[in-house]
């Protein structure tokens, strides 16, 4: 496997992915409100990909969210994590041959330039310090186009700071994270030469309220309604969005 990036220090490291790839975290999509939201995730992701097989490297995936349902529809899908415990909920499909996992820092990937089509990074980026970091790096080894989920500054999320406290009380693992808005993102993919392809936002009202109120068709049909007169468009989060590489013209 090829060394890190040279240019990034080795004692620069992110461990968030750590607690994405862990029971409790799973735990939070338990259910069928759980398995609903999951379902939103994986089926905007797949309108994303090129066909199959395609090679992407799932950043911090070890969640096994997108990398198990992936691998098989035959994608080839390697998924590194910042420690050997992010590959448990992975070990089925590994096993099986469909799925590989590496263990490495997830902001100084060991991977040279262009290695797989294509990156993925969802539950990642609004807890990654070091995001800027983060995508110059999704960006380097991939030769088409990066995927990636973030929060946004705008809607209910700007409640979220006043919200935090009795989020943690109720959910218990919950941690800080970072929103964005959708200028600072552009700007940043633009620098590594990637330009917003496609902006698909998930749900209009918080993912912590339909946990709360635990009945998936209520949340489906209200998120129905939502979408329907645009207000997701405009100020629906987390939002799953594709940066492509841009073309060079001779």
């Amino acid at each position: 496997m090829p060394a890190p990036n040279p240019s990034i220090p080795t004692l620069l490291t992110e461990t968030s992915d750590i607690e994405t790839a862990s029971a409790g975290y799973a735990a939070r999509f338990a259910g069928s409100v759980g398995r609903w939201m999951l379902d939103i995730q994986e089926q905007t992701v797949k309108n994303l990909l090129p066909p199959a097989p395609a090679t992407i490297l799932d950043v911090g995936g070890g969640h096994g969210q997108l990398a198990i349902p992936l691998c098989r529809c035959g994608y080839s899908i390697t998924v590194l994590g910042s420690n050997e415990s992010c590959g448990i909920p992975l070990a089925d499909v590994v096993k099986q041959g469909q799925c590989r996992f590496a263990i490495g820092n997830i902001i100084a990937l060991p991977f040279a330039d262009g290695s797989f089509d294509m990156t993925l990074a969802v539950r990642l980026l609004p807890h990654c310090k070091a995001w800027p970091t983060l995508i110059a790096e999704l960006c380097r080894v991939a030769k088409r186009s990066v995927i990636a989920d973030y929060p946004v500054t705008k809607g209910f999320n700007t409640l979220a700071p006043a919200l935090f406290g009795a989020k943690k009380k109720m959910e218990g693992n919950t941690r800080p994270w970072r929103a964005f808005t959708d200028e600072e993102l552009r700007a940043e993919f633009a620098k590594h030469g990637y330009l917003l392809h496609q902006r698909n936002p998930q749900f209009f009202l918080p993912m912590a309220l339909h946990r709360i109120l635990k009945c998936r068709p209520l949340s489906q049909a209200m998120e129905k309604c939502f979408a329907a007169t645009g207000l997701t468009r405009h100020w629906g989060s987390p939002v799953i969005a594709e940066w492509r590489k841009e073309k060079k013209h001779s």
